[in-house]
């Protein structure tokens, strides 16, 4: 089942993003993967055009008010795609927009016949190693469907509706009161333009019934929390025969004992002995593509010290290559020390204590610091 990257995670910023946030994200991810960086590779070719179709929508206001509000069926025209509406070009989606704020209320609104169906939204759940690596998830959604009997149309089958002759099937009537024309709902159809005179036995001529659809849907890898991706047509159903909604799947990914995660790159903690912190050697980390990756620790390793991982992070969304695992290692302390541990350990600080700080330089410095401002403040 194709679907759709939203445009706003496309360029990595935030719905509510200015005019010089778009820029610099958009700068900065065409920089990245311009062809001339990435020759031969196809996959940041894609991504290339992917962006610069994001931003030349975002960055202008009317086309960004119209993608806010439809999402990427605003600028599919001639309605082939999947479902979407056909708006019948953008002085129609303009309209749709803005027309309630010029007192028209939209084409949409002043004419009867099919109507498009709502949009739905579902909540989906993920590990991090599903967003590692992409899934094929089995969601259940309850949607209004076409009725099969009728096909929608509300009507008995062999029947068919007919248009309302009090509003010639525009929906609205037009009334003199006093000297001015008001234009209402026409009251003989409700505003639908047509008349079901035999309606359908299963959906009482609404032309839609309650369902419970399940539907396999593709997760790309690199997903993240808050993700959006739009599956075209597996909305509502439209009213009287009208194409359906969309349904818009929102990624919300469980916290991972292990990892943390920024963008593209994974961070996680991994604790070291004394002994190897001090003497050097190695460790194993695990990465998520459930391979172990060997870091060399060099001898007085200290606290918050920082090995990265190229690669090992997250794989970009869309394609792109992946980010960096990085590993902040945190010297332990031993506890519950055995007799032989201890007497080795005082013998040790006798050694450190005549060497006068040298194996510990930071300690030595700021107790040397200690000492100087001290001695100031009583001089």
């Amino acid at each position: 089942m194709a679907t759709e990257i939203d445009y706003y995670e496309l360029l990595e910023v935030e719905r509510g993003a200015d005019e010089a946030a778009l820029k610099s994200a958009y700068r900065r991810l065409a920089m990245k993967f311009h062809p001339d960086r990435n020759p031969g590779d196809a996959a940041a070719e894609q991504k290339f055009k992917a962006i610069n179709e994001a931003y030349d929508v975002l960055k202008d206001p009317q086309k960004r008010a119209a993608y806010d509000r439809f999402g990427h069926a605003a600028f599919r025209q001639g309605g082939g795609g999947g479902g979407a509406q056909d708006f019948g070009g953008f002085a129609d989606i303009f309209e749709s927009v803005f027309g309630e704020f010029m007192g028209g209320g939209g084409r949409g609104q002043r004419r009867g016949g099919p109507a498009r169906g709502s949009d739905l939204r579902y909540d989906l759940e993920m590990s991090l190693e599903e967003a590692f690596a992409g899934r094929q998830a089995t969601i259940s959604i309850e949607v209004a469907a076409a009725c099969d009997p009728c096909g929608g149309s509300g009507a008995k089958p062999g029947t068919s509706a007919r248009t309302c002759t009090t509003c010639n099937g525009s929906g609205r009537v037009a009334m003199r009161q006093g000297l001015f024309m008001v234009e209402r709902t026409c009251p003989a159809c409700h505003g639908q333009g047509q008349i079901i005179a035999d309606p359908c036995n299963s959906c009482g001529g609404a032309g839609r019934v309650e369902k419970r659809k399940d539907l396999n849907v593709n997760i790309p890898k690199g997903v993240d929390d808050g993700t959006r991706i739009r599956v075209a047509g597996e909305g509502e159903a439209g009213a009287r025969g009208g194409p359906a909604g969309d349904l818009y799947i929102f990624i919300h990914l469980k916290s991972h004992p292990v990892f943390k995660r920024d963008g593209t790159t994974l961070y996680a903690e991994a604790p070291l002995s004394i002994t190897l912190a001090a003497l050097g050697g190695e460790i194993d980390v695990p990465s998520l593509d459930g391979e172990k990756t060997v870091i060399k620790i060099p001898a007085g390793t200290q606290t918050s010290k920082q090995f990265r991982v190229r690669g090992k992070g997250m794989p970009s969304l869309n394609g792109g290559g992946a980010g960096d695992l990085v590993i902040q290692v945190e010297v332990e302390t031993p506890v519950k020390l055995t007799a032989r541990q201890r007497e080795l350990l005082e013998e040790f600080r006798a050694i450190e204590q005549t060497e006068g700080g040298r194996n510990t330089p930071k300690s030595q410095s700021f107790f040397d610091r200690i000492k100087d401002a001290w001695n100031e403040l009583t001089e």
